[in-house]
């Protein structure tokens, strides 16, 4: 089964990005050639990521994200 992601994803459920169904699932990111696993959001096509800043949060007692641009690939990790 060969499905297709989103351009764009987000975690944050009060973004338009949101899709429960996949971040229930997991998405691997391979961001400029290395996984990651602490990426918040992602645009394969623009080429970014957000990820979190250290343990520093913002008013709103969210990470404090920090947009990195670069090679983005996204991927369905396999399952076991």
């Amino acid at each position: 089964m060969t499905e297709q992601l989103p351009d764009r994803l987000a975690v944050d459920p009060k973004s338009p990005y949101y899709n429960a169904d996949l971040v229930a699932r997991g998405v691997g990111i391979r961001f400029n050639g290395k996984e990651r696993f602490d990426i918040e959001e992602y645009c394969i096509s623009e080429g970014w990521v957000r990820a979190p800043v250290g343990k520093s949060k913002d008013r709103h007692g969210n990470p404090l994200l920090i947009k990195l641009k670069g090679t983005v690939e996204a991927y369905l990790p396999e399952e076991k």
